[in-house]
């Protein structure tokens, strides 16, 4: 199967032991932000606020487009460069909001592919914590 490419989703991107979490919200929710704190913590960058995804049997692989590769705005500093890597497996969407306490399982479709979605408050101290056992609950 080939190649599709797909439009860019308002989203920052990065990498955790090889599997991309997509992180959408609106501007000003904290995506630059988690993504700071995440790769503070060993994730790469792949890619901020916007990542181009393609879809490859059955998988969605996420790259920066060529514009902001490697870069990421850090708020009070500006735009900062910072390793990154391209065409990573998307294992997550996590989407800024106030998550419920007690979530029902959530999908967010993305060009046919479905993967695991939650609901997370971008700025709290422990939503890089949360993040990490988000992934921990996805099988590989």
């Amino acid at each position: 199967m080939s190649a599709a490419p797909l439009p860019p989703v308002h989203a920052s991107c990065v990498a955790i032991d090889g599997r991309g979490v997509l992180i959408a919200g609106p501007s000003g929710s904290g995506k630059s932000d988690l993504a700071l704190r995440l790769i503070a913590t060993g994730a790469v960058l792949v890619s901020d606020d916007y990542t181009a995804l393609t879809a490859r049997n059955g998988v969605l692989y996420a790259t920066p487009p060529d514009t902001i590769a490697g870069r990421i705005e850090v708020r009070g500093i500006g735009i900062v460069e910072r390793p990154f890597v391209r065409d990573v497996p998307v294992a997550l969407w996590v989407e800024a909001g106030t998550p419920e306490r007690l979530p029902e399982g959530m999908t967010h479709v993305i060009g046919g592919i479905a993967l695991p979605a939650y609901t997370l408050a971008l700025l709290e101290a422990s939503a890089p914590a949360r993040l990490h056992l988000m992934l921990d609950g996805i099988a590989r």
